[in-house]
């Protein structure tokens, strides 16, 4: 364990959470250290005073823990349920601590309060020792990016034998933590409740020869290596707020950028030149690390939320499959047919999950995560996002998985390598953009995608729109779902995997004639809502629309142009969608047209008026 540091240059802040188990002394540890280092007012005082009185655990004397208690239920129950932030300082540094739960409940709160903290201080109990709860903040800590850890051996007075205690309870730790990756581990015996080796020595522990907290606290090096990263810059909003000025706006991840530098836009590739940085104090020539600021590029280029701005020879990689490491937040148990959106840097995309067996070691057992448990797993999402490995870029590493029901988080992670591809292959970008195109072309580009089930008439409106876009001169193409099953999609059945890669085999065609200023006409069952809205997730949301072509089954089947139904019916065909296997209509389409109502003509019509509304097509 390493025992020395060097002292700060300056007084600097210094971020910090106090963990471990529940009742190991966390708020009574940071009370201590608020009054001892003459930090409480005495009106504060006072009420503290009262309030031991009325919800004390110490009998007469000031119990400190309720200065970090501040809920009421946790002054009731006596333990911490909320992350409370609080601020003091010394002649050396200032400091802001956190103080998170420890019950096992509301470990979703500790890692809350991990997040962004340059150092931990574990607790641990000296009469109990290591508990299970004690590991997993230490795996926690860990995950998050933690690499100094003071380990504080409280309640030391009441250890029957502390000089014995304290040695046994530092070789468990480090047993416990060997290939966590932590720099640096200091061990010290505290009483927190009594004050002994807080902020003073104390008589209690007159054998120790090491440091206190506070000056151990006054000495870990703080190491903003921000500045030494490439720059990047996720893109958390486009201020466009007339049409002389667009703008993207964000904080400045990692290190520094100037005006006249090169960027690339991330994942599309896109190059550019930086033009001006704004800020609410009016243009400055710099940005760097931590400055909120809004970037406004030379060049005309497509920049989405969620993009990333960086420098073109260090740029993050372009992926859409990567191993990531996973903090289970929600009550209930992972399901893999659960919707979930990932949130990375500043992108939102839906998301699969799957567990790989790391995540439960448990020979012969599927993959399991519960609540609070850490595991080991794939991401994959529709479309390549902007990638950097959490220990190498924290901003961009770190992710989070939302429901996508409710909106709750229910994991949150690290990213950690890409998978099945090269991080170092970036897509390219040419020199004529989508809007120069339309401005040949004389109309946007898009993909209008008819889901339906078999016999709705997809194929037959798509063929009509089709003629009607070619009559008025605008360039369109039919992708037809029976059609690419002879060729592109030959090798592919009809299992749940293989429909869900004919749709996406299907999108990327779609996107490329969207990309060359062509109208794509898709035309396919695609039963899975999730691998439509991933081909949506593909495409910029200006230039997909989904139209349902709702038909009841039953006039499907009267209709049967192709004899599916007849042939489902006589057994002689297995999974045909609506009759053998599913079909999730879309939750929110742009349109619904009710083929059995209406002729093809009318209803082609009501499609051509979507596409005028969206300003793909003139108006006749």
């Amino acid at each position: 364990m390493d025992g020395t540091w060097p002292a700060p240059a300056a007084r600097d802040h210094l971020r910090f959470l106090t963990c471990g188990s529940v009742d190991d002394g966390k708020s009574t540890l940071i009370g201590r250290l608020l009054h001892d280092t003459g930090q409480v007012p005495d009106d504060q005082l006072a009420a503290l005073a009262r309030d031991s009185r009325r919800f004390g655990t110490t009998g007469d004397e000031l119990d400190f823990a309720l200065l970090l208690d501040g809920l009421e239920a946790e002054r009731e129950q006596g333990i911490t349920i909320d992350v409370a932030h609080r601020y003091f300082s010394t002649p050396r540094r200032h400091f802001i601590v956190a103080d998170t739960p420890g019950h096992e409940q509301y470990t979703r709160n500790m890692a809350t309060g991990a997040s962004g903290c340059d150092a931990a201080v574990l607790l641990v109990d000296a009469t109990r020792g290591l508990t299970p709860q004690t590991r997993r903040h230490a795996r926690i800590v860990a995950l998050f990016g933690i690499r100094q850890v003071i380990l504080a051996v409280n309640k030391i007075d009441l250890a029957a034998d502390a000089r014995a205690a304290f040695p046994a309870i530092v070789a468990d730790f480090e047993a416990a933590v060997e290939g966590l990756g932590l720099e640096t581990v200091i061990a010290l015996p505290i009483s927190a409740r009594h004050g002994d080796n807080v902020v003073r020595r104390g008589p209690r522990l007159d054998w120790f020869d090491g440091p206190t907290l506070i000056g151990a606290l006054e000495r870990l090096p703080v190491d903003d290596r921000r500045l030494a990263r490439p720059f990047r810059f996720p893109v958390q909003y486009v201020n466009r707020p007339d049409h002389s000025f667009r703008g993207y706006a964000g904080t400045v991840a990692s290190g520094r950028i100037e005006v006249g530098d090169p960027l690339v836009v991330c994942p599309s590739g896109r190059l550019a030149t930086l033009a001006r940085i704004v800020t609410r104090d009016g243009d400055q020539p710099s940005a760097a690390a931590g400055e909120a600021v809004t970037l406004v590029l030379e060049e005309e280029v497509d920049v989405a939320r969620g993009d990333v701005l960086a420098a073109p020879q260090a740029r993050p990689a372009a992926v859409d499959r990567f191993a990531a490491t996973l903090l289970w937040m929600d009550e209930r148990p992972f399901d893999p047919a659960r919707a979930l959106q990932l949130r990375l840097g500043t992108r939102v995309t839906p998301v699969r999950v799957r567990l790989t067996p790391e995540a439960d070691p448990e020979p012969g057992r599927a993959p399991q995560l519960a609540l609070n448990g850490i595991g080991a797993a794939e991401l994959v999402v529709p479309s390549p996002v902007a990638f950097d490995p959490f220990a190498d870029d924290p901003a961009l590493g770190g992710l989070v998985l939302i429901d996508r029901d409710s909106g709750a988080v229910v994991a949150a992670g690290v990213a950690q390598a890409p998978l099945g591809q090269a991080g170092h292959i970036y897509p390219g970008a040419g020199e004529v953009s989508r809007h120069d195109r339309a401005r040949l072309n004389g109309h946007q580009g898009g993909a209008v995608w008819l889901t339906g089930l078999p016999g709705a008439g997809k194929s037959t409106l798509a063929r009509a729109v089709e003629a009607r876009l070619h009559a008025r001169g605008v360039r369109a193409v039919v992708l037809d779902g029976d059609n690419l099953r002879h060729g592109l999609n030959r090798d592919l059945g009809f299992s749940p995997e293989d429909r869900a890669e004919n749709v996406r085999r299907t999108g990327e065609v779609a996107r490329l004639f969207v990309e060359s200023g062509l109208i794509a006409l898709c035309a396919l069952v695609s039963p899975a809502r999730a691998a439509r809205d991933a081909v949506r997730e593909r495409l910029p949301a200006e230039s997909f629309v989904e139209v349902f072509v709702d038909a009841p089954v039953e006039t499907c089947r009267a209709r049967d142009p192709k004899g599916l139904y007849a042939r489902a019916g006589a057994g002689q065909l297995s999974g045909l969608t609506g009759v053998g296997a599913d079909y999730e209509p879309p939750e929110a389409a742009d349109l619904t047209l009710d083929t059995a109502a209406l002729p093809p003509e009318a209803v082609a019509d009501q499609i051509l008026s979507l596409l005028v509304r969206r300003g793909w097509i003139p108006a006749l």
